[in-house]
Formats: structure tokens, C-alpha cells, sequence
């Protein structure tokens, strides 16, 4: 029998350990959270982006009665990246959540944000940064979406620039 293993891995760092645009990109989140349209979960979510030239783009969670139809923040984030900034790579990524039920163990992002995460890191041929933060503790840190999802889909010879392993 041939035993597989793999690892996630996410570093747990204090919030006034981190480097100050950091804590400005959670600050950015929590408030894209804020404002998160969660009216049947109650589970609010925001994201902030921060771009290699240094824009900011935020998103957060917006449900809709006629389940699936609403869209988690982080998606939310990167899909207005994409449109916005076609051309532009993502440096790092912050995703928060206030609300009481998450907990920094359980909170990480739903399976569809994470293929979303890696692709955006395949059409650039780079990783992106993680930041997660449940309420205001500490936040858990990846250097790149594939310790978030190591079995991802892949498709080869996609015309992506690399391909996810």
C-alpha cells in the first residue's frame, strides 16, 4: 500500500506582530465585513486585496434568498480584482470574519474560494498571500492557496501560465 501525505500549512501570528500594511489590509477587510449582506446565515465575511501596484480592492459575502445565488466575500474580492485590474497581480489577500461563530480552527474559506484563490495564483504564475482572521484574534497566515487546497482541480495545457500540482 502507497501512503499519501500532505500538510497544511498556516502560521498563527499575533495581529501587532505583523507588518503595518498588514494590519491595514485586515483593517480594510473588517470593514468590507461590516457592510456584508448576511441576512440568513448571519455569517459575515470580508475581504480586502492588495495588488503588486499597491490598489486596494475589498468584497464581502452577499446572500440571496434564492440559495445559491449569493456569493462569498472572498470571490467577491477577486472577481472585482479581475475586472477591475485585469492586469494586475495579486500581492496578498485578507479575509475576516466578526461573527461569533467562527473561530480561528474553523475558519477558513469554502471550498470554491479556494479553487477560485488557486487559479487567480495559476493565471499569474505566482502565490498569493493569505491572511485569516476570525473576530480580532490571531490570524493565520499561507504564503500560497495550495496549502489551503492540496488536491485542487487542474486542467492540463489550459493555456494558464503554470500548472497547479
Amino acid at each position: 500500500m502507497n501512503n499519501m501525505e500532505t500538510k497544511c500549512i498556516l502560521e498563527k501570528i499575533h495581529p501587532d506582530n505583523l507588518e503595518d500594511r498588514d494590519r491595514e489590509l485586515l483593517k480594510r477587510a473588517h470593514e468590507a465585513a461590516s457592510v456584508a449582506y448576511a441576512p440568513y446565515s448571519d455569517f459575515k465575511v470580508g475581504s480586502a486585496i492588495r495588488l503588486v501596484n499597491g490598489e486596494v480592492v475589498i468584497g464581502s459575502n452577499q446572500e440571496n434568498i434564492a440559495y445559491p445565488s449569493g456569493l462569498c466575500g472572498e470571490r467577491v474580492a477577486l472577481f472585482s480584482a479581475g475586472a477591475l485590474f485585469p492586469k494586475e497581480e495579486i500581492d496578498t489577500i485578507a479575509i475576516v470574519s466578526p461573527s461569533p461563530i467562527a473561530n480561528e480552527l474553523a475558519f477558513l474559506p469554502c471550498g470554491s474560494c479556494r479553487q477560485v484563490l488557486l487559479e487567480s495564483e495559476s493565471r499569474q504564475s505566482s502565490p498569493i498571500r493569505i491572511i485569516l482572521q476570525a473576530r480580532d484574534e490571531s490570524v493565520m497566515v499561507s504564503e500560497s492557496a495550495i496549502n489551503l487546497m492540496p488536491f485542487a482541480f487542474t486542467v492540463k495545457n489550459n493555456g494558464l501560465k503554470r500548472k497547479i500540482d
